[in-house]
């Protein structure tokens, strides 16, 4: 399974996953439908499913034109964006799975940016591959989506199932927002060495206009705060030892960041 990174929108990222065996292909959170077809076009795929994360409009943007061009495309979305997803045809649930290209995805759900926010879990199934996460705005390089639906606790709840995956997990997040996030991590946590570290190479490839996606789950582990809410330094930092309470005064400091 081959992943393609199409940059959309002012930050987005629609993510073409590719079999070339089969010269299908699957597309996670289309924002736009012409690069998406742009891509088929140059590798000669059909596309056979859509993979939505949550219902927000510059994840679905592209469905319909998509299903219009590819009339036999399956639609993906959580069960609880029923009615939200344009074309949704499949309603997963935790633990359901999905397949593509010989490899089988088992979905995490994930409220907190949303009520009915999933994420596509693919585990490596070959010696030499990685597991490839595709998180939507749940986790992010170096943050976490806004609470616009859930609250801290489901958020806290999805980031510690993300947390537990592999550490070599490729994490494919849907939007380029890493230098500021990690310039706020700094912020609330500044000795850490990791995070200086990382932050100088984000600085380095978004000024060449590197993308700074995939990252992984061991990088977003000794450097994120948003999965660190047990780390003394932001306890510190937040003046709570609470790990829910740790965790919202974190996300209310970004939100005024």
């Amino acid at each position: 399974m081959q992943v393609y990174r199409l940059p959309v929108l002012s930050d987005n990222y629609i993510f073409l996953l590719h079999d070339p065996d089969r010269r299908t292909a699957a597309v996670v959170d289309p924002a736009q439908a012409e690069p998406v077809l742009q891509q088929l076009r140059s590798l000669g795929a059909e596309l056979t499913a859509i993979f939505n994360t949550h219902h927000h409009s510059d994840h679905v943007g592209g469905n319909q034109q998509l299903i219009d061009r590819f009339p036999q495309v399956k639609v993906y979305g959580g069960a609880e964006d029923r009615g939200r997803i344009p074309g949704q045809q499949v309603f997963l649930q935790a633990g359901d799975r999905v397949e593509f290209a010989g490899r089988s995805a088992e979905i995490f759900f994930v409220p907190g940016h949303t009520k009915a926010h999933i994420a596509y879990y693919f585990p490596p199934s070959n010696p030499g591959e990685t597991g490839e996460l595709f998180c939507g705005d749940t986790l992010f390089a170096g943050g976490c989506g806004r609470l616009f639906e859930g609250t801290p606790t489901q958020m806290l709840a999805s980031l510690g199932q993300l947390r537990n995956l592999p550490d070599s997990t490729r994490v494919w997040c849907a939007h380029e927002y890493t230098l500021n996030n990690l310039q706020f991590a700094l912020s609330v946590d500044g000795d850490n060495l990791d995070l200086q570290h990382r932050l100088g190479e984000v600085k380095e490839a978004r000024s060449r206009s590197q993308p700074t996606i995939p990252s992984s789950i061991g990088i977003e582990k000794s450097t994120n705060p948003f999965l660190r809410w047990d780390c003394p330094n932001l306890q510190s930092a937040t003046n709570s030892r609470d790990p829910v309470q740790t965790f919202a005064r974190l996300r209310g400091m970004k939100d005024r960041f």
